[in-house]
């Protein structure tokens, strides 16, 4: 049995990681309540606010410490790649929520943590276990009955970004990872990141801006703040407890996606989507239940 101070760490984390869930899904129901702005300018008004919270941390964080903010060798490769395929991450999502049900794009994303495990491998040789290996092909199985490939590209589209913005997203987090290791400012990654998603949707703007009404500008800084407190929130509960104690709580994303989903957009998903979510969430279930087990032996 824990003790009771670890328990109660426990408990905090998987408060703050339910908090981040609801933060998340909450964004995604106001990008879709946005309508018709085009979603890379949806992304920029996301990135804009998080981008002045992370600035603002970042540079909290220089007047505390009373030092320059540097950025180890060899890292900043990282940076840029993290940002990339963190913006492929959020470009995807984003297009997917507009174009299929909220809770689909939710689930799509929430492949990014198998994504995260098969990538570490290739960036810093963690080894994968039989078990995870297999939970990650089963989760892949999963994601096709929420894609549904078919041979019409164009309907496919939309069901195949959400994919590959979780797939994005996985190799994020393995940057993320990787440059733990190297000791980067975790501010630093998330200012440069906001920075680089940011500036990457300008040319967008500046070609094809989109003159929104103000509900729909509310909508968008909406879900700026509700983005960085879903941010906040994650980081709080992983700096609470172990992954392994706690991040299978992450999934309620879809319980509040299919809620906000049924009762702002009455919509429902089918049959497929409703299996392919049992499957992710069971592998996810499967990794958690094995990690704990891990840790304890």
């Amino acid at each position: 049995m824990p003790s009771q101070p670890i328990q109660k760490n426990i408990t905090k984390g998987i408060a703050y990681l339910v908090l981040s869930s609801f933060c998340f899904a909450l964004m995604g129901m106001l990008v879709h309540l946005s309508g018709s702005v085009p979603f890379v300018q949806k992304t920029f008004f996301r990135n804009i606010v998080a981008l002045f919270i992370a600035l603002g941390i970042l540079l909290k964080d220089r007047v505390k410490n009373r030092a320059r903010i540097t950025i180890p060798h060899g890292a900043f490769k990282y940076l840029l790649l993290r940002s990339a395929a963190g913006s492929l991450g959020i470009f995807g999502n984003f297009y997917a929520i507009d174009r299929i049900n909220i809770a689909d794009a939710s689930i799509l994303n929430k492949m990014s943590p198998f994504f995260a495990v098969v990538f570490s491998f290739f960036l810093l040789g963690e080894k994968i276990d039989a078990v995870p290996l297999l939970a990650i092909c089963g989760a892949l199985g999963g994601a096709m009955l929420v894609v549904k490939p078919t041979f019409d590209f164009s309907a496919a589209l939309p069901s195949l970004a959400g994919f590959a913005g979780g797939m994005g997203a996985g190799f994020a987090y393995a940057c993320v990872r990787k440059m733990s290791v190297m000791k980067v400012n975790s501010s630093v990654i998330v200012t440069f990141f906001s920075a680089f998603s940011y500036l990457i949707a300008v040319p967008f703007l500046i070609a094809h801006f989109t003159l929104m009404t103000p509900p729909q500008l509310l909508a968008l800084m909406g879900a700026g703040v509700a983005a960085a407190g879903g941010q906040f929130g994650i980081t709080a509960a992983y700096f609470s407890a172990p992954a392994s104690k706690i991040s299978i709580f992450d999934y309620s994303q879809i319980l509040f996606s299919s809620l906000m989903g049924y009762f702002a957009f009455g919509q429902i998903p089918d049959t497929l989507s409703l299996c392919g979510y049992a499957a992710i969430i069971a592998m996810a279930a499967v990794v958690f239940v094995y990690n704990r087990k891990k840790s304890i032996l």
